[in-house]
């Protein structure tokens, strides 16, 4: 695999998890130091199903902001929340200084079937896109399925919940992980067909672990190509990390060559794959020059 890329080197963001133990900030804060001179767009940190990493959520963000100087973007959702206890963590990341929001409707609460809207909080994405929107003061990204919603009947389906997405305040979205570029490449431009001209940035899951890649992506609604199953089986515990990098920057360079300048990394708090996947694409720790007095 080529490290000097024949290609405009791509805009980049990541996506942390908050931590929940001591352990886990260790593992945010050396991802977040190894990553931070990449000089991504922005980093996101993610928002536990039915809210239960909300404190945990804001103060991840509010330190990545603050000790990283990265520009961040705070998951928020409708689970589990009245509309004024979720605008009031609105509230609390202006005050905080965060200027972006990734506006989901979030995962049923552990031990629900399927997402049900407080009664007094918001029932869609949309909803809370639209208020969120209302204050002017932040610039608002969404969640896209390039495959199905397992909530959706089809891609038609996702495609016109996006643009209401779009139409509502989202400036951007990024995209749910994928093995094949073709599969973006179609919803993309299913996408722009369907009038949405805002960037669809894809997702990339970076695979630290072939057997919970396989069983996220069930969850998501990814499907898992047999060729990849087949080369993970060959490839056995001794390659996996170097075949899953392989397939990373493949499918990168695909992306890239196919007119994408933006990738979102789904880290896992985990930066070495990602580091060496964003090498090979040409992004590079930024050097500081000392500058002579």
């Amino acid at each position: 695999m080529s490290q000097t890329p024949a290609f405009k080197t791509p805009a980049i963001s990541f996506e942390f998890f908050p931590p929940r133990n001591l352990d886990q900030s260790f593992r945010l804060w050396e991802t977040a130091r190894a990553l931070a001179p990449l000089s991504p767009d922005f980093v996101s940190v993610t928002y536990g199903a039915g809210g239960t990493t909300r404190q945990l959520t804001h103060e991840a963000v509010t330190a990545l902001s603050s000790h990283y100087g990265l520009n961040v973007a705070a998951h928020l959702t409708c689970v589990d929340a009245t509309r004024e206890e979720t605008m009031q963590i609105v509230a609390d990341y202006a005050a905080a200084g965060v200027r972006e929001i990734v506006a989901l409707r979030g995962d049923a609460p552990q031990g629900q079937d399927s997402f049900t809207a407080h009664p007094d909080g918001f029932a869609s994405s949309v909803e809370l896109i639209e208020a969120i929107a209302q204050r002017g003061d932040f610039t608002i990204r969404a969640g896209a399925y390039p495959e199905p919603h397992p909530e959706s009947p089809d891609t038609a389906a996702d495609v016109a919940w996006l643009k209401r997405k779009i139409d509502a305040g989202a400036s951007s979205a990024m995209t749910q992980f994928f093995f094949s570029p073709d599969t973006y490449f179609r919803f993309r431009d299913a996408c722009a067909a369907a009038g949405i001209a805002a960037p669809i940035i894809p997702g990339i899951l970076p695979i630290q672990g072939w057997g919970g890649t396989k069983r996220f992506a069930a969850r998501c609604g990814t499907s898992v190509p047999q060729w990849a199953d087949d080369a993970f089986a060959k490839a056995g515990k001794e390659g996996e990390a170097e075949l899953a990098y392989d397939l990373c920057v493949d499918l990168c360079e695909k992306l890239i060559a196919g007119g994408v300048d933006r990738l979102h990394f789904y880290t896992l708090n985990k930066p070495d794959l990602t580091s060496r996947v964003c090498a090979a694409l040409g992004v590079v720790p930024k050097v500081e020059v000392n500058k002579v007095a």
